[in-house]
């Protein structure tokens, strides 16, 4: 999938941890686990990186609700309240199905589209995850409207899972196959994925301490 669309990110700070770093962590999903041992996408200055082993890996928390991701759509896209249900249904269906982080997920779509559900490039690719039907004709046979969260985003999950299997897990690779560009796409995902991972991590936290004050007044 070409990127053919500007920018959807704003500039982002300095990061101390290497956005691939971060990246190959939030990948791991929260039901069905990566091998640990399969090396690191290089950093953005192409140093090596460390693999990962059971010993290295932070341990997940626990998946986000419907509502928290509603509210990060909401809140960062400004999305109506039923289009956020609707794509947060679609992330959280798709996360289970493929084993991938919904932060991810929901990253790569940032990148690709905006979260324009009718969002189409000048290469003819569509929808959420810019999903390219004469790149992918087995997957989109049957299908009539990509425009349709549920449908764009099981189609592009299963793509991006495909590429990361013949990766052999490799998140930075994958995600160069999925866009058709370069490492500077990869980091992009990667930045995103942190600001998703942060802003859920802190939904989920809020509901966590407010269930916690109900029980005990």
């Amino acid at each position: 999938m070409q990127e053919t669309y500007p920018s959807y990110d704003r500039p982002a700070p300095r990061l101390r941890v290497p956005p691939a770093l971060r990246l190959r962590r939030l990948l791991l999903p929260f039901t069905i686990a990566l091998p640990l041992s399969i090396a690191l996408p290089a950093h953005a200055d192409d140093t090596p990186a460390a693999p990962i082993t059971a010993a290295s890996t932070p341990e997940a928390s626990p998946p986000p609700t419907l509502d928290t991701i509603v509210t990060a759509l909401r809140n960062r896209f400004h999305i109506a309240y039923a289009d956020a249900r609707t794509i947060a249904r679609a992330v959280q269906t798709e996360s289970d199905r493929y084993g991938l982080a919904p932060a991810l997920l929901l990253a790569i779509i940032a990148v690709e589209s905006g979260f324009d559900r009718h969002a189409v490039s000048v290469a003819g690719a569509r929808g959420l995850m810019q999903v390219l039907p004469t790149a992918h004709r087995d997957l989109v046979a049957h299908v009539k409207d990509l425009s349709d969260p549920a449908t764009n985003v099981r189609i592009g999950a299963a793509i991006f899972r495909g590429y990361l299997d013949d990766a052999d897990g490799d998140v930075e690779t994958a995600l160069v196959r999925y866009n058709g560009g370069t490492k500077r796409y990869a980091q992009r995902v990667a930045l995103r994925v942190q600001q998703f991972d942060a802003q859920l991590r802190r939904s989920n936290d809020a509901a966590s301490d407010a269930l916690r004050t109900a029980a005990n007044p």
